[in-house]
């Protein structure tokens, strides 16, 4: 620990290094905004951090990130609650929610099947998919995972535990999103193509 800096600043910048993207330099910037700034701004930021750990959650019934659960969008009535788009990670639903196209509902997998990295079904939300299939009035599911190869290998692994449940159709996103591409990269005008363009999967 360095002697010219305060060491509730050094841990500061510690802190921020450790986060995604930001560098020692980046950090030490970060942490002297926040040294400069009032003191109302650094600790309205320090309540929004603390907030978000305490606050939010995962939805029980479709794993999206709220606090309410269930979340605004399971619980909203105009929705059509025999369509479900099956999504990767909370962000892909918001960048479809975006669109002002999806009239259904959603299910977070929260994350794909990746066996090298030692991420198998169970680890998903897969099971809880599949119950919410046999037991709702579902008609169509949609996977949108992401057009990778751990993303298509996911997309088949579903397909085959949804293919015979009786009344279910299973589509999938059309390719207006590139292979090896990610919905979170992704135009609403390609977004729009893949959603009006999904097909039978």
């Amino acid at each position: 620990m360095s002697d010219s800096i305060p060491a509730s600043l050094e841990r500061l910048m510690a802190e921020f290094a450790r986060l995604p993207g930001i560098g020692p330099r980046s950090a030490e910037r970060l942490a002297f905004h926040i040294l400069k700034s009032d003191k109302k701004t650094a600790l309205s930021l320090a309540a929004a951090i603390r907030d978000v750990k305490e606050m939010v959650r995962h939805c029980r019934i479709c794993y999206n990130l709220t606090e309410k659960d269930p979340c605004l969008i399971c619980t909203d009535t105009k929705r059509d609650a025999s369509q479900i788009f099956v999504v990767e990670q909370p962000k892909d639903l918001l960048l479809l929610e975006a669109t002002g196209l999806i009239r259904g509902t959603y299910h977070v997998l929260l994350g794909h099947i990746a066996p090298l990295d030692g991420i198998e079904p169970d680890d998903l939300t897969i099971g809880a998919l599949v119950q919410r299939v046999k037991e709702g009035h579902i008609k169509e599911v949609i996977i949108s995972t992401n057009p990778t190869m751990e993303g298509e290998g996911t997309a088949l692994h579903i397909k085959s535990l949804l293919q015979d449940i009786e009344g279910v159709s299973v589509t999938r996103l059309a390719r207006g999103l590139p292979s090896g591409s990610q919905i979170e990269y992704a135009t609403r005008a390609v977004l729009q193509d893949a959603i009006e363009g999904r097909r039978e999967y």
